[in-house]
């Protein structure tokens, strides 16, 4: 019988977990795939690699990889993937957010109707702070305008795939990973399902609003030159401003003999410019920081315990 190993990144999820697993053994009693669990601990600080323990013990179905620390939700994704052998593989989150009955949808159309890779979006935001989801839309708009892989609105990381499509997300082993852009691009044929936002099952979320700017500008960095292209634009538009200004205040002091003054202005100006300066090489400087990661060579992960 094929199997299906379910990939779930787990960060302080101890609450969670048991209603997680109740909740997926149920919506999938008549599933046609064996079903294996794969949790992945990322350096929990609360009690899941315990409960993670229990559930083995109990269950011969249920692994899991603890990590040796807190790595991020984008190494927890590819450890589970990359140590998962089912010939098909769901990715989701252990917070009950993601639909546990989509799976059997998921399946129907990839065995049914011929796709590789069924993903799913989210159609709204409810629940959530208006800041944070118009946050949200303007990063899926900038990333629609200037990214080269396809970034559906809305997208979540549940979604089921074939093999196929995991040993092409393996193979792109960089140190920064944006697992969304990843994802695009692939490629392969892939089917997108809609539901409603649900509300956490237990828990806290751990995505804070400064957290998912920082992972919204990973996104932007790994997926898209346009920041450098930008810059470097500024820097000319500004140039030649300067210049303009520059043979304006000139002509204007040959013919009527006006003296430069206003030092206020003066510095408003070196102000702005030193800012505006300062921005660009914060993007050059971005970009050049990533490289200097990927250079280093160092492991996305190290697995501590796993079962």
């Amino acid at each position: 019988m094929e199997k299906c190993t379910i990939v779930v990144p787990c960060y302080n999820e101890e609450e969670v977990i048991p209603l997680f697993y109740d909740a997926v053994n149920e919506a999938l009693c008549d599933f046609p795939l064996e079903i294996e669990y794969l949790f992945v601990n990322d350096g929990s600080s609360d009690n899941t690699i315990k409960v993670l323990r229990e559930l083995s013990e109990k269950d011969s179905r249920v692994h899991y990889l603890s990590l040796s620390r807190n790595f991020g939700k984008e190494a927890a994704m590819y450890a589970g993937l990359k140590e998962s052998d089912g010939e098909y593989v769901v990715l989701m989150d252990a917070d009950l957010q993601d639909p546990p009955e989509l799976i059997l949808q998921m399946y129907d159309a990839i065995k049914n109707e011929g796709y590789d890779c069924v993903a799913t979006r989210r159609v709204d935001r409810k629940g959530e702070p208006p800041i944070r989801s118009l946050f949200a839309n303007i990063f899926y708009l900038i990333m629609r305008v200037i990214a080269k892989v396809n970034m559906v609105p809305g997208a979540r990381d549940f979604r089921m795939m074939k093999r196929i499509v995991v040993n092409a997300i393996i193979e792109v082993g960089e140190y920064n990973r944006f697992s969304k852009g990843i994802f695009g691009w692939v490629g392969f044929d892939t089917k997108w399902l809609s539901f409603e936002n649900r509300k956490r099952a237990a828990g806290k979320t751990k995505w804070s609003f400064f957290k998912l700017v920082q992972y919204s500008i990973e996104g932007i960095v790994a997926f898209s030159s346009a920041p450098l292209v930008w810059a470097s634009i500024i820097g000319m538009v500004f140039c030649f401003l300067a210049f303009v200004g520059l043979m304006f205040l000139f002509i204007r002091a040959l013919i009527f003999g006006d003296p430069v003054s206003g030092w206020p202005s003066l510095a408003c100006m070196i102000t702005f410019f030193s800012g505006l300066n300062l921005f660009c090489s914060g993007i050059i400087g971005m970009y050049i920081s990533k490289s200097y990661l990927e250079v280093k060579g160092r492991p996305i992960y190290i697995v501590k315990e796993k079962k």
